[in-house]
């Protein structure tokens, strides 16, 4: 498997094909949980300056949006919680 630390999504989606193991999965899913919070973040402040400049429709859409983020982080969490204690 490549270095996940580089942002290329070439490289990280053949590290998704070139997975061999659950600990290897285990580190994928960790990387993606950890990029979508921060992606979950930016699209909070957003969210927010939208929200002051009087863009509230969309400002309210994108608030959703981060909800349906972290709900779908929290599942991610959970199975990654699954993988590692499995690991033990």
């Amino acid at each position: 498997m490549h270095d996940l630390s580089s942002h290329s999504h070439e490289a990280f989606h053949e590290n998704i094909q070139a997975f061999e193991s659950p600990e290897q999965a285990a580190k994928l899913i960790s990387y993606m949980l950890e990029h979508n919070k921060s992606h979950a973040d930016e699209l909070h402040e957003i969210c927010h300056k939208l929200e002051a400049s009087g863009q509230s429709e969309a400002a309210y859409l994108i608030d959703d949006a981060v909800g349906c983020f972290r709900d779908g982080n929290a599942m991610l969490e959970l199975a990654l919680n699954n993988l590692t204690k499995e690991e033990k």
